[in-house]
């Protein structure tokens, strides 16, 4: 089987639906699949959007119970995995809706899987045949972000409240049933969060071109999400009521998440779950505390690849073939959007040699450019502690 086919063959399984207002659909597909009894993961602000409102509404008014659960701020932890997986067993759904950012959606992918496997969340996510079988419900992913691309991805990334450890894992069979993915419901997110999910996109983008598990379609949509993201996130985070490019952001997370659906996540997201894990802080702020530092190690390893990224980028050639041109591209990104550096959030030098060690256990290092050494891993966070901020 050549990658291409391999590729599209992974993207099968997902209803993709696409634009303003795809939210409202929402009561004809949770009939079509077909069900009465709908689970609702949602988190605060999912709740309080009036598209949202209104879908769940229609949910109702076409005879499907609905139960309702808000999720607590913050990362996705395997103790609100199973406590979803619990309550989907005691309603008896027969399907689940997730619907907030990427931390509702996976906390929603986790349990599904504890469902199916009988199991809690990480004794599944350590031997992943336990759940291989279809899952138990079918999922609908509703994004109100523009980031993860969970709801069109493979991939779970969980926090373990008992080791400070956060994971992820990848299948198939973890991915929705369906996406719809509504624009209008990321109008009014926060310039804080547009920037940080935002550069989560375009960081999965990147890595899923440079991914040992890369293919040609992988790529070709890869590009095309760095190539839309980096020219409206700037723009989205100065204005967030520019609803064209807040429409151009959103298609530019899809994107990424089918290109890290088709390929697979890389060294940023390894260095950012170990700093995620241990300090609390919020997905997308770690990968971008750390993704210029991580890039310049993975370009000696693909420099090529990194001369298409820089190009998609739109950073200007300088004659070299290095791939140094990316890293400058996304350095400018991070100063254009005023990216946080990683002093401001209390990490110290004492805690690099730990952080590279879990950085290195995990998988997705194994994945990017190159052998990663734990040396390696350990100079990324020191050049981004050294930073004091993001000078343009």
């Amino acid at each position: 089987m050549t990658d291409g086919v391999r590729a599209f063959r992974n993207l099968l399984p997902v209803d993709i639906r696409f634009g303003d207002g795809v939210v409202a659909e929402l009561a004809s597909v949770v009939r079509d699949l077909p069900g009465r009894r709908a689970f609702v993961a949602l988190d605060a602000v999912a709740g309080d959007l009036p598209e949202v409102a209104a879908a769940l509404e229609a949910l109702e008014a076409a005879s499907v119970k609905v139960t309702r659960c808000a999720k607590e701020p913050g990362e996705p932890t395997a103790r609100e995995a199973d406590a979803v997986a619990g309550a989907l067993a005691e309603t008896g759904a027969d399907v689940l809706v997730a619907i907030g950012g990427g931390s509702v959606i996976d906390v929603a992918k986790a349990a599904r899987l504890a469902l199916s496997a009988g199991t809690p969340y990480l004794t599944v996510a350590a031997d992943l045949s336990l759940a291989a079988a279809a899952p138990a419900i079918p999922l609908v992913a509703i994004p109100t972000t523009a980031g993860s691309g969970s709801e069109v991805s493979g991939g779970v990334v969980i926090t373990d409240e008992q080791t400070h450890t956060k994971a992820g894992i990848a299948a198939p069979f973890v991915r929705a049933h369906c996406a719809l993915v509504d624009p209008a419901l990321t109008y009014s997110t926060p310039a804080t969060v547009t920037a940080w999910s935002g550069i989560d996109a375009i960081a999965q983008a990147i890595a899923s071109i440079v991914s040992s598990s890369r293919t040609p379609v992988g790529n070709a949509v890869g590009l095309e999400a760095v190539y839309r993201g980096a020219r409206a996130l700037p723009e989205v985070v100065a204005d967030g009521g520019n609803r064209a490019v807040r429409q151009e952001m959103a298609c530019a997370s899809l994107l990424g998440g089918l290109a890290m659906n088709i390929s697979d996540c890389g060294s940023e997201h390894s260095l950012a779950q170990a700093l995620g894990g241990r300090y609390g802080l919020p997905h997308g702020l770690t990968i971008g505390l750390v993704l210029a530092e991580s890039m310049d190690v993975d370009r000696r390893g693909a420099p090529e690849l990194f001369e298409r990224i820089a190009d998609a980028l739109g950073e200007p050639s300088d004659g070299a073939h290095d791939g140094t041109r990316a890293v400058r591209g996304i350095a400018r990104l991070l100063a254009e959007i005023d990216f946080p550096v990683l002093r401001d959030y209390g990490v110290d030098e004492s805690a690099v040699d730990e952080l590279a060690e879990a950085a290195l256990e995990d998988a997705f290092i194994g994945l990017a450019p190159g052998n990663w050494t734990a040396l390696e891993a350990a100079d990324v966070y020191r050049r981004a502690l050294s930073l004091t901020g993001r000078p343009i």
